[in-house]
């Protein structure tokens, strides 16, 4: 991994970003990955030796496009992106939990969280790379693989919004208890990633902190390709 890819994610305001994440729910990230680190991940995607596992989409009318799941070990970047996010994340999972009345449960590193999810035979990886054309979008959804899961996932962006593709803005809905739901339509950039909750977050109420619930997708795609990697910190049953 590049020393200036470990000096970037070391670099980020991670008090800012966890500020950000407790009132929004989500965070945007600066560009980590340049253009050729994301030309880099793009071209795994036609070498089937990456992968355990494709997905189309509308096969199982989770929308229209493809995505791949890295089979173990992963490619250098997408390790390290994953082995570094998840430090800073574990915390505030981990200070959510106690705002909802539970005891602190996510390891400090990502290795030992992942011995709990193979502990529950949930072993398979699971960060993806996703591919959509023209007309291609991603139902709303969440990401659950098992009995065991982190409630953070980050999305980066691969490729130009506006120069490779349009459309295809990252949607992300919190369905209010008792009340309607609220949408965020998210940009991103070339490089730039998004954190955001994998199931739920705590909110702040008149009687303490409650569940809401969040489900993401991506709106259609309306001209050329569209690349994003997904970075999920559990493995799947």
């Amino acid at each position: 991994m590049p020393d200036h890819l470990l000096e970037k994610i070391a670099q980020l305001n991670w008090h800012l970003i966890q500020q950000q994440i407790d009132e929004s729910g989500f965070s945007k990230l600066p560009p980590l990955l340049n253009k050729a680190e994301c030309k880099e991940i793009i071209d795994t995607y036609e070498n089937p030796d990456h992968f355990r596992n494709t997905i189309n989409m509308a096969r199982y009318r989770f929308g229209i496009g493809e995505y791949k799941y890295y089979e173990a070990p992963l490619p250098p970047l997408v390790q390290q992106l994953r082995d570094r996010l998840y430090p800073e994340l574990a915390k505030t999972a981990n200070r959510w939990l106690e705002q909802l009345g539970h005891d602190s449960s996510y390891p400090a590193a990502l290795s030992e969280f992942l011995d709990q999810c193979h502990s529950e035979e949930q072993a398979r990886s699971t960060p993806l790379i996703l591919k959509y054309e023209a007309g291609g979008y991603n139902c709303l959804h969440q990401d659950l693989y098992g009995k065991i899961y982190f409630p953070f996932q980050v999305v980066f962006a691969l490729n130009q919004r506006e120069v490779d593709y349009s459309g295809g803005e990252f949607l992300l809905v919190e369905q209010r208890p008792r009340a309607q739901s609220r949408g965020h339509v998210i940009t991103l950039e070339q490089g730039e990633g998004l954190i955001f909750p994998t199931n739920h977050r705590p909110t702040a109420g008149t009687r303490g902190y409650y569940k809401t619930t969040l489900k993401h997708g991506v709106g259609t795609i309306t001209a050329g390709t569209r690349y994003s990697l997904g970075i999920i910190f559990h493995d799947a049953k």
